[in-house]
């Protein structure tokens, strides 16, 4: 795998699409992951970088979705694809600690009775929010967005965006304009409160590969 590519060397994101498809080894189609490390300071509410985007090709992952609705919104969830459907049955699955989904979708009415369910979706991510589109009425629209390749994503602690944006079957073209359709728009969430290098690098990998180095000097700051 070594010998294909150079760890220490930075490529351009069009290199750096063809490599990770010599480099991933498993038998599965495995994820292409992207980290893009971020001259923020996630801790300032004026400098927490999120967003929720579709991707040219989408993720390649079918997501399995939690629809948390009222009885009338039932139909519409199931009729858009939703996996599972309901509400005080699942809160008190979710209260056991079952979280056997990639994302909850619900109503802006239902989220004082998610409040309670914030320990454990917090830590995994899977807490409704509407600024990434899992917190409202159209129900319907929010469950095909999801299942048609939209991604939701923010700046962890440490301030890095850590999102996948394919699988290694797709085309290197695929993957580089994935790839960029996330840069630009995370160029565009710059705070204007943060200050000095916002894009401070930029690596691709795959499921159990090791990461490749992109030259983010090409992005502008």
């Amino acid at each position: 795998m070594l010998e294909k590519y150079d760890l220490q060397k930075s490529y351009s994101l069009e290199e750096a699409s063809k490599i990770i498809k010599d480099i991933s080894l498993t038998k599965f189609d495995a994820s292409v992951d992207i980290d893009v490390r971020l001259g923020v300071d996630p801790k300032k509410a004026d400098q927490m970088v999120r967003g929720a985007i579709f991707l040219p090709h989408g993720t390649g992952k079918k997501l399995t979705v939690l629809a948390l609705c009222t009885p009338e919104k039932e139909d519409e969830a199931k009729k858009s694809g939703a996996d599972y459907i309901g509400l005080d049955k699942f809160i008190k699955k979710i209260e056991g600690g079952w979280t056997d989904v990639d994302v909850i979708i619900t109503m802006p009415a239902l989220m004082a009775k998610l409040g309670k369910l914030g320990k454990v979706l917090g830590p995994r991510g899977l807490m409704p929010n509407p600024k990434s589109g899992t917190v409202t009425n159209d129900i319907g629209k929010a469950i095909k967005d999801v299942k048609t390749g939209k991604i939701d994503f923010k700046v962890d602690k440490f301030g890095i965006i850590h999102t996948s944006i394919g699988k290694v079957s797709f085309d290197s073209k695929m993957i580089n304009e994935n790839a960029l359709e996330l840069l630009n728009f995370i160029q565009k969430l710059k705070p204007s409160s943060a200050k000095g290098i916002y894009v401070k690098s930029v690596s691709l990998s795959s499921t159990m590969s090791s990461s490749i180095k992109i030259d983010s000097s090409v992005l502008i700051d």
